[in-house]
Order: C-alpha cells, then structure tokens, then sequence
C-alpha cells in the first residue's frame, strides 16, 4: 500500500501542475490519472489502497468541507440562506424525474427503477464542487452576492435530497411501505440535525481551546477527529433518518471562526495545508473508481439520458434563482457549476446492482458515464467562466 501512496502522490502532483500549466483545472489532471491508474485501468494501485480507497476519500472532503467552513462568512450566509436551500432541493428533484421519465422511454424502464437511477444521477458532486467554490470565496469572486458560498452551501444539501430520495426508491422496489412523501418530510429534520451537531461540536470545541494551550497541530487534529465521528455518525447509530453531516462538518469550522477570529485564521491555514495533500487522495482515488468499460455500455442512450437530466437541472437552477438580484450571467454560472458529479455516483451507483435490480448492469453503466462526462465538463466549465460570468 505504501508504493501505491507513492505512486498517487508523486504522479498526482504532477499531474495537477500539468494541467495547471495548459490553463485547465488540476483537478482534472488527478481525476484522469485515477481513471489511468485504477484496477479498471492499468491496474497500478494495490488491492489494499482500493479497499480502503472510501474510507480516505472521506476524510479528504472533510477536509475541504472544514476549509469551506473556515471561509464562510456570516454575512454572506444571511444574503444566500434561503436561495441555498432551493438549489438545494429544486434542481435535484427535477433532474431526478428527468432521468426516470427519459429512461421510461428509452429503457423501458419502471418508474420505480427510473426514479432509482434518476436520483443516484442527481447528486451533484461537493468533491469537485466545493473546492473550485472555495477558491473563488479566498480569491474575493462575486463576494457582494455571495454566489460562491451559495453553490458551496446547495451543493452541501443537495446529496441529502438525492440519497434520501434514491433510498426511498430502492424501497419502493423492495416492496417496503416507504412513502416519498415521508421520506421528504424527513430533509428538513436532518438539515436541522446535521446543522446544529456541528454547531454543538464546534462550540464544545471553542471552549476547549479557550480553556486550554493547545498546539495549532493538535487543534486540527482535535477538529479532524471530531468531524470524521459526526460524518460516521448515521452508520453508528443506524438511524433511518439521513443526517445532513457535510452541513454539520463545516458548521464546526464556521463556529471556530465566528467564536475564536484569530485561532480561526492560524487553522484555516494549517487546513490548506492538509489540502494539498488531501486533494491529491481524494480526486486519484475517485478516478479510480470509474469503469471506462462499464461506462461504455450505457453507449448512446445512457449519453441522451445524462444530457436530458442537465437540462432538467439546469432548468432547476433557473428556477431556484428566480426573482434573486442575481443577472444573467451569474445565472448561468451557477448552471455551469451545478454539472459535476462523481462522488454520490461513485458510492452507490453499485448498490441496485448488488440488491438484484432488475437492469442493475445498465443503471451502474449511465451512473459511471456521467462521471465521465459531467466530472471534466463542471471542472472546466467553473475553471473557464468564472473569470468570464461573475465579478472579479
């Protein structure tokens, strides 16, 4: 394991600054050497880096999630609240029944199994969403509207709506007695839940830093500790309701650096410092999770799909910005921005499969592909017309 850690850390870096150097986002560069690198490539990671391959994912984005935390800012939180959780909820629910029904048509799928493929489609991805907002945020972008922090937040829930309504799916199919209905109700609470633990965490943790001299070194690790127990919180105490953990994840950094400014900065930055490292982990490894075979099986049809539920979700995005001081331009930023998936689709795009899902081949097939087009497209299409659409 210790050679494929060299391996994605040595060929990583440079990969980033490739791709840094031809003007397109590092992150793609890391994406494509996973794809090239992985068991579905050239076969160069050991067996065991694969295996705990989710796990250091993981702790990757909570790193970012902790960094987008430290930035976020109490005033910009107040102008984009209500917006975020409409580009929360809004684009992921149309893209979803976009999918199902454009499948119904073209797979002569169920509407049930639609909505199975419909909702693991429609997780936009934090993994890449969240570190191009973030540097915006650092980098002042469009900071009078906020708009970064906006799509950092939405994208934050968004995968709340979309597992929890993918999970109801799976049970409908199952024959459970889950209604949808209930299953929405339930996001409010987990918001809420996912929100004020990282909120408790955060003040608790203050307190300790207050009362205590504490390294900055093993401050962050204090923090880091905390956040990866909230993040495993649901598998712990295996409670039917989701839990909005990347919202309480950054909640902990937000309550550090409203309580304690100057600790706040110091941690900031020891965090952009794990990043450098982090990112590396996280983007090779969710490359290597794609399947280029697997991918091009869905063939022309899983494309038609993929491209109809953007449609849907960038009709979502229009929606949830309507009647907002936002221009055009910004608008269809924030459309752009909302393309990438690969997290939410890397995680459970198995899961129909192994539960015996009828077209279970097919439903991991369109899952991995739009990994494969939309991942490199938000990357490039973030990278590109932020310096065009939004105020520098």
């Amino acid at each position: 394991m210790a050679v494929s850690l060299a391996i994605i850390l040595l060929l990583g870096l440079l990969a980033n600054k490739l791709f840094e150097k031809l003007g397109l986002p590092g992150l793609l560069g890391m994406l494509i050497l996973g794809v090239l690198v992985g068991p579905y490539g050239l076969g160069i990671l050991q067996p065991n880096m694969i295996l705990i391959s989710a796990d250091l994912r993981k702790i990757a984005l909570i790193v970012i999630l902790l960094r987008a935390g430290f930035g976020i800012k109490k005033d910009d939180l107040k102008k984009t609240g209500i917006i975020a959780l409409k580009m929360s909820s809004i684009p992921c629910i149309v893209e979803g029944l976009f999918v199902a029904f454009a499948s119904m048509k073209f797979l002569n799928f169920t509407f049930i199994q639609g909505g199975i493929l419909g909702f693991i489609i429609a997780a936009v991805s934090p993994a890449v969403v969240v570190p191009s907002m973030l540097g915006l945020i650092e980098n002042n972008v469009s900071s009078k509207k906020g708009i970064p922090t906006l799509i950092l937040a939405g994208a934050s829930i968004d995968d709340v709506f979309a597992i929890t309504i993918f999970s109801a799916f799976l049970g409908l199919y199952s024959g459970s007695h889950v209604s949808i209905a209930t299953q929405l109700l339930g996001i409010p609470i987990s918001i809420v839940l996912g929100i004020t633990i990282g909120v408790v965490v955060g003040f608790l943790l203050t307190k300790l830093f207050e009362r205590y001299n504490i390294h900055d070194a093993r401050k962050v690790l204090l923090i880091l500790g905390f956040s990866i127990l909230l993040s495993e919180l649901d598998n712990m105490i295996e409670m039917k309701l989701q839990i909005a953990t990347l919202l309480g994840v950054m909640a902990i950094g937000f309550v550090i650096m409203e309580k304690l400014p100057n600790i706040g900065e110091k941690l900031s930055s020891k965090f952009s410092d794990v990043w450098v490292f982090a990112q590396i982990l996280l983007f090779v490894l969710v490359g290597a999770q794609v399947n280029i075979n697997v991918a091009l099986e869905a063939g022309g049809i899983g494309v038609i799909i993929i491209l109809t539920g953007l449609v849907g979700r960038s009709l979502g995005v229009i929606m949830s910005l309507f009647a907002t001081n936002l221009n055009w331009k910004e608008r269809m930023f924030c459309v752009i921005a909302y393309i990438p998936k690969a997290t939410v689709q890397a995680a459970i795009g198995a899961i129909p499969l192994s539960l015996g899902v009828e077209s279970g081949e097919v439903i991991l097939a369109i899952a991995v592909l739009s990994i494969l087009i939309t991942a490199p497209l938000g990357a490039i299409g973030i990278h590109y017309f932020s310096k065009k659409l939004l105020e520098q």
